[in-house]
């Protein structure tokens, strides 16, 4: 079972997107999860100039890489978001922000996301990684109390926006993975479930599963893998450690990324809290033959160094499982 090992292009779309492929391929990545960031890939140009997709597949070509997913986390977020303030300012192209209205701002990233199915298409690749927002998040304390209509009526907000746009993908045959993270609709098991129920279970609409924010959470990843199978359409690896000793807690006190007083931080690919080669035979198991693409989001360490020593560090366990490895698994599972 041969799964390419990709790197997310989305904490390096500072640099130039031909850097970006010198780089990848010279560290031996087989290809990119392209982030619709800086120039590395523009969804309105994408699908104007009719130049631009071959030009951007013969840049791959050029440095022996593939594109297998593309990604658009920061105009998904603005979807369903409520507030939309200045932070969807800073993350937005100006074109998608326009006046700031609030509800204009959902309406074209709704329109955008519904357009990068289309660019996906193009590209030749079935699946668009992303995040959904969420009307709801800033009730996730639950105090001062919130009434279950509230809540629902987040779920509705989410259905209602996205479904439409989950007609564009049908009808172009790309499919939707949300990366199941904090402040997002579906950000752990329970909500995952509701997020899916919301939309009728359809199969446009799966996930992308990328185990930091489970250990963040204290969730188990490789369960989740397991729960939900046939929605896993996309991999991101990156890892988590977990410092909770008194005085750091979960929710990271407003601190900022690498400070050592946050309860959690993400940190290179394999020396986290992650069960990695765990999660590699639970994905055996699923039969998820798809990429496996590398999100680099250490603050603490140089990423030229981290990015290099992520693939060496996934490709030992990139293994091909037994045959029984599937019923195995699922056996386990339901006697626990």
């Amino acid at each position: 079972m041969s799964r390419p090992v990709t790197l997310f292009t989305g904490q390096w779309a500072d640099l130039p997107f031909e850097e970006v492929c010198r780089l990848a391929a010279g560290w031996g990545y087989d290809g990119l999860e392209i982030a619709c960031s800086g120039d590395h890939f523009e969804v309105d140009r994408a699908l104007a100039e009719p130049d631009y997709v071959p030009a951007k597949l013969a840049q791959l070509e050029s440095h022996g890489l593939k594109v297998f997913a593309i990604s658009n986390h920061l105009v998904g977020q603005a979807v369903c978001d409520d507030p939309i303030d200045e932070r969807h300012r800073n993350i937005l192209p100006a074109r998608i922000w326009g006046d700031g209205e609030p509800e204009g701002v959902r309406k074209r990233a709704a329109a955008e996301i519904a357009d990068t199915a289309r660019a996906a298409a193009k590209l030749g690749v079935d699946t668009v990684v992303g995040f959904t927002g969420s009307k709801i998040w800033k009730y996730v304390a639950m105090f001062p109390p919130v009434s279950q209509a509230v809540i629902d009526d987040g779920y509705t907000d989410f259905a209602n926006r996205w479904n439409p746009i989950l007609d564009v993908f049908d009808e172009v045959g790309v499919r939707f993975a949300h990366e199941v993270h904090p402040s997002e609709i579906a950000y752990d098991y329970w909500t995952t479930r509701k997020s899916l129920d919301a939309l009728g279970n359809r199969p446009a609409f799966g996930l992308n599963w990328d185990p930091s924010h489970f250990v963040w959470q204290d969730l188990d990843p490789v369960g989740f893998i397991l729960d939900f199978a046939d929605r896993i359409y996309h991999v991101d690896c990156k890892d988590t450690k977990k410092r909770f000793d008194g005085r750091n807690g979960r929710l990271g006190s407003h601190l900022a990324w690498a400070d050592p007083r946050r309860g959690w931080d993400f940190v290179s690919t394999g020396h986290g809290d992650v069960p990695w080669e765990q999660s590699f035979r639970a994905l055996n198991a699923i039969g998820y033959t798809g990429p496996i693409s590398v999100e680099w989001e250490d603050a603490g360490m140089d990423r030229l160094r981290g990015a290099e020593e992520a693939v060496k560090f996934i490709r030992g366990l990139v293994f091909d499982p037994p045959a029984a490895a599937f019923d195995a698994a699922f056996a386990t599972r339901e006697e626990s």
